[in-house]
């Protein structure tokens, strides 16, 4: 349990909602290894086999707190945060914890910098790499690091009232979680790189244009619908073939196409399964969800 998001699972069907909609579902430290941790808990038990990213609220999510952000402790959040913390403790600490991330003065503290920003990209870097489809349903804003998170997802959704942007090069710092590696890959160079340069707002017709979204749909109701819809869909699919395919496109994305088909014929001799395809040939012809057997639990160490 945690303060920053709930998890359910119906069936094979995982949804994370994000849940501080009185905050616009902001992303303080903490958050980032709390979503690490729940992805790969889903992966490790393998009986998740699509996940569903949502949220609540007026918008998706608005990124970094920005009182987490904005400077040292006396300054940081206004003292908003003393209604659920008297003593601002918490708080307190949280911030000293992000200002000693961000101490770049020596060359001691450079090195930590770099490590810990990994530590940071790696949280939404499960998402990308968790061996199971993630889709992520967007309504109202998708700011800063929520962009991040969505782009490391395989495909987005979006409500009409949904808009996308690159806020970080307004407050004077580059994105660093991974939308600027992402980004131009699923929309147009030109794209990715004016949403970088600028900050300015992709609206959903836009987002549907240039490839960010699949769909655009009417309202939040409408948006998480058509998301487990096409989740089931998914998940009525063998486990082990879709796993097996978005292992070879982010192989294909990342790589070029020699290194890609390379890796394509170790990846189908080693999950090519004569049974699991007739049980998916026999489902398809008889209109019906196939019946196939989990992926294998991972170990924990």
């Amino acid at each position: 349990m945690n303060d920053f998001f709930t998890l359910q699972r119906d069936g094979h069907v995982a949804h994370l909602q994000l849940s501080r909609p009185e905050r616009m579902n902001t992303m303080s430290p903490a958050f980032f290894p709390a979503l690490r941790d729940a992805v790969r808990g889903l992966q490790d038990d393998a009986g998740t086999r699509v996940l569903v990213v949502s949220s609540t609220g007026k918008h998706f999510s608005a990124g970094r707190a920005l009182d987490v952000s904005a400077g040292p402790p006396a300054q940081a959040g206004g003292g908003a945060h003393d209604r659920r913390d008297p003593n601002g403790e918490a708080q307190r600490q949280a911030v000293g914890a992000l200002m000693q991330m961000l101490d770049t003065s020596n060359a001691r503290a450079r090195l930590s910098f770099q490590e810990s920003l990994r530590r940071l990209i790696d949280c939404f870097s499960a998402l990308d790499e968790a061996r199971f489809p993630v889709i992520c349903a967007v309504q109202g804003g998708c700011i800063g690091g929520a962009l991040d998170l969505a782009t490391a997802c395989d495909i987005r959704l979006c409500s009409a009232d949904a808009f996308f942007t690159v806020q970080e090069i307004h407050i004077g710092m580059m994105a660093d979680l991974g939308v600027l590696q992402r980004l131009a890959k699923i929309v147009p160079q030109g794209v990715a790189r004016q949403m970088a340069y600028t900050g300015e707002r992709i609206e959903a017709k836009r987002a549907l244009e240039v490839g960010l979204v699949n769909a655009v749909l009417p309202d939040a109701g409408a948006l998480l619908d058509h998301a487990m819809a096409l989740a089931k869909q998914v998940a009525a699919k063998s486990p082990l073939a879709v796993a097996g395919s978005k292992l070879a496109l982010n192989q294909a994305r990342d790589h070029g196409t020699a290194a890609a088909l390379n890796q394509m014929t170790l990846l189908q001799s080693a999950i090519f399964d004569t049974a699991e395809m007739a049980e998916a040939i026999a489902a398809w012809k008889d209109k019906r969800d196939g019946e196939f057997a989990p992926l294998t639990p991972i170990a924990r160490f």
